[in-house]
């Protein structure tokens, strides 16, 4: 690969530029970032992984094969019709912009271009994201590989329809979130019981690496590894009643049904307000 730009300079970005750099993807000279205003920002990648930092738009997207939209949303509209003058169409556009559909981009950049949207979560920051990717129809299979070993600097990925992206937001994409409410739980109960934070802290942490690797190792079904160390009147047996009186798992299915609907709900705000941003520019 010989440059990739970034438009935007965020946490996934950044997320983004150390997973290329630390698995020698390509060399940090080939990495170029810019955002609308921030130059602390600018200066602070530039030290950090040694990538280029510039406000020219033409050095920045001079002989890029790879453009990453990683602005803020909002932000889309206006930095799309700033840098589509630039754009070619052997570009592959790469976006992360959460609720922006391909068609929405294609029609701000007004040509053909090979766009890939995806969808990573918070875990890019420790290089175990869980990424789901969708295409249109100007990708090549030499752009998808590109694309697809960009993300896997920084986790997993997963091939997937665009319309099922929400649903990816709903499932993977706040799932570190889920997770997270659960560890809050289990280390307050920790508490209750007499164990230090600190201690239930790296107990419960353990727990959850130990769940997972089993879950990935395994070909067994999840129900199947949860009866298989529930005793008939032992703890887990227990513990699992108290859950299972209380809806825990029904809550769950809610929880991520809600979070896909509401990322459809943002989705469809969000592009009007850019069509609406889009039109109102061109008056």
């Amino acid at each position: 690969m010989n440059k990739i730009t970034f438009i935007g300079a965020g946490s996934m970005a950044e997320a983004m530029m150390a997973g290329m750099v630390s698995n020698s993807m390509l060399e940090s000279s080939h990495i170029w970032v810019t955002n609308r205003t921030n130059d602390t920002k600018l200066k602070a990648l530039k030290d950090s992984y040694r990538i280029n930092t510039t406000y020219d738009l033409h050095d920045l997207l001079a002989d890029a094969e790879v453009v990453i939209l990683a602005m803020k949303p909002k932000d889309a509209a206006v930095a799309l019709k700033q840098i589509k003058g630039h754009l070619t169409e052997n570009m592959l556009l790469v976006s992360v912009l959460a609720g922006i559909s391909i068609d929405t981009i294609q029609a701000l950049i007004e040509k053909p271009i090979a766009i890939v949207r995806a969808m990573p979560n918070t875990s890019a920051a420790v290089g175990q994201s869980a990424t789901a990717m969708a295409t249109n129809e100007h990708v090549t299979s030499k752009q998808l590989r590109m694309a697809t070993a960009i993300f896997q600097t920084i986790g997993q990925t997963t091939i997937v329809k665009e319309q099922q992206l929400d649903a990816v937001t709903g499932l993977s994409g706040s799932g570190p979130a889920y997770i997270y409410y659960l560890v809050e739980a289990m280390e307050k109960s920790a508490v209750e019981i007499g164990l230090e934070k600190e201690m239930a802290k790296e107990l419960i942490v353990q727990t959850l690496l130990g769940a997972a690797s089993m879950l990935k190792q395994s070909s067994k079904e999840p129900r199947q590894m949860r009866r298989e160390v529930t005793s008939p009147g032992g703890t887990t047996e227990a513990g699992i009643h108290v859950l299972e009186q209380h809806g825990v798992q029904e809550a769950f299915v809610k929880c991520i049904q809600e979070a896909t609907s509401q990322s459809k709900r943002l989705g469809m705000l969000l592009t009007e307000e850019i069509k609406g941003s889009a039109e109102y520019s061109q008056m």
